[in-house]
């Protein structure tokens, strides 16, 4: 399967996209409709993503807590906006140990009840505040149309859960998690992104305010890669959370939730990946380089597994992830392979290798000969550091200059649906109304991906309506 050529993502992205997944052993079909599998190799992959979420959580004041899979169905009941939100994908338990319960359990969608109820127990007074708390964990909700990593009906996610004594806590809680997101997504994933807040009709079911980070994937689709929502006091009222303040007087609570998902690890694979298959940001590669030995005698074997032994040393005693490929496959074969699973570098060594002091590097997001070199064997491990900074750089700027390429101001409706058309996203002055929106999707496909909380400033002309508009927003068709 290696060797196969994969479908060109020019044309035909989505096959290509679902043929990676498989092929590359990120997943594996499951016997559960809408679910995968998530193999070592993916599950490593999203381990990279949790660890460099979970480190910045903590330094930011963050502790984990584990809550209940199972929801009591009236806890969602609480917060009208809400169940009326996740209504129609709710998986609900009625029956137990044989039994019919006597209140139906939901499978956790999301965590605001459950969580909102033990917050109202453990907050008193304003020294309990503020309530900063994340839980990792897996989540369900019945999609309809499924695609692996990017919708499933089961997948893994983080959600943090806030509460603070005022409105500005709160807001400065819920935009200080999206940049936590954006820096995750730019420096870990090398991915752009643009933080920009959701419209009413887009934001969470029972929230105030909803920011997101919107990324370009490779065929010119928007990907919602992560998102963090103000709950103002909407669930705080419905579980009464409050706390007496320094007056004593009684108060109600501010709330804050944010996700980012398993839908990240598909992000990576469609904002890198290629014809010949994954191309993996160093920071995130489970497997930063491979090391394929090349000989043909014993004698040849034994001079080359020695200098291979003690790169493998070297790289490893420098925490640099590494993989020695002694499977019996020919040099070609394991080239092919290693390409389709995205590792970073590859290192070839043989006898001549051995004997010049060298070693082969290949990147992997440079084809060809121009992403090869030659390293010296001694002090390996700070030239292929070196290399791997230069590598996660230079994913970060084709990703960016391919974003930006296919941004394109526009200022009519006419222009608007060309460009949607060729695929890209659509920087346009917006003033319209929830009806334009939906007019607009029925039309064209796009949707209203965000307005950036970096504008441009002044004002302009809606490209939709003619009316003034204060705001440039963000228009794309998206996963």
């Amino acid at each position: 399967m290696a060797n196969q050529a994969l479908t060109n993502p020019a044309v035909d992205f989505s096959e290509w996209y679902n043929e990676i997944v498989y092929r590359a052993d990120l997943a594996d079909q499951s016997p559960v409709r809408g679910c995968i599998i998530i193999k070592p190799y993916g599950y490593e992959l999203w381990e990279g993503i949790k660890n460099a979420l979970d480190k910045r959580f903590k330094a930011t004041g963050h502790v984990n807590a584990y809550f209940p899979l199972f929801i009591p169905k009236s806890y969602l009941d609480r917060e009208a906006h809400h169940v009326e939100g996740f209504s129609p994908e709710l998986a609900v338990v009625t029956i137990g140990g044989g039994k019919e319960l006597e209140e139906p359990l939901v499978v956790r969608p999301t965590s605001e009840t459950i969580i909102g109820e033990s917050m109202a127990k453990w907050i008193q007074s304003y020294r309990d505040l503020p309530l900063l708390l994340n839980q990792w964990a897996n989540v369900v909700r019945w999609e309809m149309r499924t695609r692996p990593f990017l919708r499933t009906t089961e997948f893994l996610w983080q959600e943090g859960h806030t509460a603070h004594a005022t409105e500005a806590e709160a807001e400065a809680e819920t935009l200080q998690m999206l940049d936590v997101y954006a820096d995750v997504a730019i420096n870990e994933a090398a991915i752009p992104v643009i933080k920009g807040r959701k419209t009413e009709t887009e934001k969470f079911a029972g929230a105030l305010r909803t920011y997101t980070i919107e990324a370009m994937m490779g065929d010119k689709k928007a990907l919602q890669s992560g998102t963090s929502h103000n709950l103002g006091q909407n669930f705080a009222r419905a579980f009464n959370i409050q706390y007496l303040d320094r007056g004593n007087q009684l108060q109600t609570c501010w709330t804050t939730s944010w996700g980012m998902s398993t839908r990240m690890v598909g992000a990576v694979v469609m904002t890198h990946g290629d014809e010949k298959g994954l191309r993996l940001p160093p920071r995130l590669a489970p497997i930063q380089v491979v090391i394929v030995p090349i000989f043909k005698t014993d004698e040849e074997q034994s001079l080359v597994m020695a200098a291979v032994d003690g790169l493998k040393r070297a790289l490893l005693d420098a925490d640099i992830r590494v993989h020695v490929d002694t499977r019996e496959q020919q040099p070609g074969f394991k080239f092919n392979d290693w390409e389709m699973r995205g590792v970073p570098v590859r290192l070839e060594i043989g006898p001549r290798d051995v004997a010049g002091g060298t070693v082969v590097a290949g990147r992997r997001d440079m084809p060809g000969k121009e992403g090869k070199r030659f390293l010296k064997q001694e002090n390996i491990a700070p030239q292929v550091r070196d290399l791997l900074t230069e590598i996660q750089a230079s994913m970060l700027a084709q990703a960016t200059t391919f974003r930006d390429a296919n941004t394109f101001d526009v200022k009519t409706y006419d222009e608007f649906r060309g460009v949607i058309e060729q695929g890209g996203f659509a920087r346009v002055w917006f003033a319209g109304s929830d009806a334009d929106l939906t007019k607009i999707k029925q039309e064209t496909a796009a949707t209203h991906r965000c307005t950036p909380l970096e504008q441009p400033g002044g004002s302009g002309t809606c490209f939709f309506t003619g009316q003034p508009a204060d705001s440039v927003a963000i228009f794309a068709r998206a996963y």
